[in-house]
């Protein structure tokens, strides 16, 4: 493993990203790795920005350098084009396909970008883009409110991810009410899949 492994996620409150974060980071701690955890910026209610910045290994500052970040998970597609900053051609991205539309737009303050140039930017700046229709997936293992888990799965799928899978798994179990655990597994299979094959 690299000494410091870095990681961004970045949605939309109600998206699970910090219940995402919270797993990914006990995981590590399981494995006795060092984790730092940046608080977590905007707002929690549906609707918000919601960013998470963490370091796996030797470091003492969460907060990530300008094209630093080794994985991004993107719950949501324009709040990547959001976080563009904080990676380089090399870093792992993955995004959720399905857009979170802001009620802005619906009232004509501002617009959503088309969703092929959102794409077509990111695949300009970045080798190893891994869009997922994450909400598609989480109807398929049962329940929508798991897409979280799907992008989880996607990124312990990603080459170098520093947390055993058995581990996350575990975090999962210990992170999540009892009678959710079947569909979120089944979700993070899922999305463990979609970038293994």
């Amino acid at each position: 493993m690299k000494k410091i492994y870095k990681i961004q996620l970045i949605g939309v409150g109600g998206q699970g990203t910090i219940k995402a974060s919270t797993i990914i980071g006990e995981a590590a701690m399981k494995k006795g790795l060092n984790v730092v955890m940046s608080e977590v910026h905007g707002m929690a209610q549906r609707g918000g920005t919601v960013v998470t910045e963490f370091k796996i290994g030797d470091a003492d500052s969460p907060l990530i350098e300008e094209g630093a970040a080794d994985l991004m998970i993107a719950f949501e597609p324009a709040e990547a084009l959001r976080a563009l900053n904080k990676i380089n051609k090399e870093s792992f991205v993955i995004v959720n396909s399905s857009p979170i539309v802001p009620f802005t737009v619906s009232l004509g303050i501002s617009e959503y970008p088309e969703l092929s140039s959102v794409f077509g930017e990111l695949r300009a700046k970045i080798n190893n883009l891994l869009v997922i229709d994450a909400q598609k997936i989480a109807k398929e293992a049962g329940n929508i409110i798991s897409e979280n888990m799907v992008l989880l799965g996607a990124a312990v799928a990603t080459p170098n991810f520093p947390i055993e899978k058995d581990l996350i798994i575990q975090s999962i179990k210990e992170n999540l009410p009892p009678k959710s655990i079947e569909t979120n597994l089944k979700a993070f299979e899922m999305g463990f899949v979609e970038v293994k094959m």
